[in-house]
């Protein structure tokens, strides 16, 4: 038996499926361009249950990654980044991921809301970095994705190569 989450409330994942059309990346999903929120029992592995929901509901992610954390909606809020294949879309409803500014917060205070489009700016920027610096990453994304992954690391961190 699992270990359960030592939590206070429900845990949700909060999945953005990503796909590379062409020459820029799209969210797509169950819920279309929105994310795909799923509760998780307590004594689920988040990573494994979601592997799993994705790969019976859409087929087998080329890569799942889990980017933050934080409490909405009465619930913890898992958010995870999930790359599909283009061949897996099929006639799910799918939009261009444009750019968005992170959710901002004081010095002391968390940001008093968060929009999906922040979330998947940041697990975007969370995934192009670790496509530079994670050879298990890179390994599961095309040169294609990696390029245009390269623009949402910030330019101080970007590498000189």
């Amino acid at each position: 038996m699992r270990p359960m989450l030592d939590v206070e409330g429900p845990v949700q994942a909060e999945i953005f499926v990503v796909w590379l059309n062409g020459e820029h990346l799209e969210l797509t999903g169950p819920c279309g361009a929105a994310p795909w929120i799923i509760e998780l029992e307590s004594t689920e592995h988040p990573v494994e249950t979601v592997e799993r929901i994705v790969r019976d509901a859409i087929g087998p992610a080329r890569l799942i990654h889990s980017t933050s954390w934080r409490r909405d909606r009465d619930a913890v809020i898992l958010s995870f980044v999930v790359v599909i294949g283009p061949e897996l879309r099929g006639e799910m409803a799918s939009e261009p991921i444009g750019r968005s500014e992170l959710a901002r917060s004081e010095a002391t205070a968390a940001p008093t809301a968060i929009s999906h489009l922040q979330v998947l700016e940041h697990a975007l920027r969370h995934l192009a970095w670790l496509a530079e610096d994670d050879a298990a990453v890179a390994a599961e994304l095309s040169p294609e994705w990696r390029g245009l992954l390269a623009g949402y690391v910030p330019e101080p961190f970007r590498s000189l190569a």
